[in-house]
């Protein structure tokens, strides 16, 4: 395993800059996420940490080495696709032991690496196979083995799970972090699903237009989002917002929204009197009150029980909020209802920045 460093590496196609001043340190053994829409540059910065894009602009070192001018096969890495990449013609164990083919390992000893690295990933039984008679997940363990087999310094992984359907996903994802916790080794993870990155990583890099939006571990981007693009993105349902004004007098600190009501917010630091805020409340932080005391009125408007817990989307102010009731609860669209959120877990940013405001 080694450490990757990024250090305010920039990438230009032609004149448009598309990775603005990125800078990253990844721990040995660290499980990073970089998480994103389609677009903000995750999928790229992948590619220049393989050598496969060249940077206009930083250093990338991996172990402690600058790999800026070295060929991707000089770096000791392994990248596993989105697509797989398997050759059809060849069996399972060829697939798997190509690589140290073209290294010239002896087949004895490529039999031995292919066959731990199959008995790792639970591919003993299909190494005679083809890929044609590969199941899509199964298809993807192949590929992963093809890297395994390598024993790189660091994993890449380019969106692996796309292609596979929701339950196969949910799998593959155990799948992938009991593979870390095995080889302990260094993975950069790229993916544009947020569940994906907070269920596997150790460290999550939220990206926004080829920029680093917030690095920390899960919860504490679930927890503490730096501003509202982080607030937005992370969390499912996401997060709802509502526009409000800050006012402080001798009776206390609170927070008026649009139609009015007002919330308590003791403590919120670095805002003044009147300034204009956005406020949000994680949609499982609702919860049903008597009306009065920091209630808000809500129309129901979808009611999606799910079993373990109930979605309900509600109507507030001409906009759509969501809530998220862990217990049993019995509504009906159209009705209304009476909400309030734990003062100490409403999230304030700033208007006019969108950063987040300290409490």
């Amino acid at each position: 395993m080694a450490s990757v460093s990024l250090s305010n590496v920039v990438k230009k196609f032609g004149t448009a800059q598309v990775i603005h001043g990125v800078s990253l340190d990844i721990e040995p053994g660290e499980f990073v996420i970089l998480v994103g829409p389609s677009g903000c540059g995750k999928s790229t910065l992948l590619r220049m940490i393989a050598g496969l894009e060249e940077i206009s602009g930083g250093e990338i070192e991996i172990a402690g080495t600058v790999v800026n001018e070295i060929e991707p096969k000089a770096r000791d890495i392994a990248m596993v696709f989105q697509n797989y990449a398997l050759y059809p013609h060849m069996t399972v164990a060829q697939n798997m032991g190509y690589s140290l083919k073209i290294a010239k390992i002896k087949p004895p000893e490529r039999d031995v690496q292919v066959r731990a690295a199959a008995k790792i990933l639970s591919l003993t039984e299909l190494l005679d196979r083809y890929p044609r008679q590969l199941s899509g997940g199964q298809r993807q363990r192949v590929a992963m083995g093809r890297a395994i087999v390598r024993n790189p310094k660091v994993f890449l992984f380019d969106e692996p799970l796309s292609n596979l359907d929701a339950k196969l996903r949910v799998a593959m994802r155990g799948e992938i972090k009991t593979l870390h916790q095995k080889l302990q080794t260094t993975i950069v993870y790229v993916t544009h699903d947020q569940i994906e990155a907070m269920t596997m990583a150790d460290k999550i890099v939220v990206m926004n237009q080829g920029r680093v939006e917030q690095i920390g571990s899960p919860l504490e981007l679930f927890d503490r989002p730096a501003n509202l693009f982080v607030a937005s993105f992370i969390g499912s349902p996401a997060m709802n917002l509502f526009d409000g004004v800050f006012e402080v007098d001798a009776a206390g600190a609170r927070l008026r929204l649009s139609d009015g009501q007002t919330w308590a917010a003791d403590g919120i630091e670095g805002v003044v009197n009147g300034q204009d805020v956005i406020i949000g409340v994680r949609p499982e932080d609702f919860q049903v009150a008597p009306e009065g005391d920091g209630a808000i009125s809500v129309e129901i408007v979808v009611v999606e029980p799910t079993g373990s817990e109930t979605q309900v989307t509600v109507k507030y102010d001409e906009e759509n909020l969501m809530l998220v009731f862990r217990d049993r609860v019995e509504l009906s669209p159209g009705a209304s209802l009476s909400i309030r959120s734990d003062a100490a877990k409403l999230h304030v940013f700033d208007k006019a920045t969108g950063a987040r405001i300290s409490r």
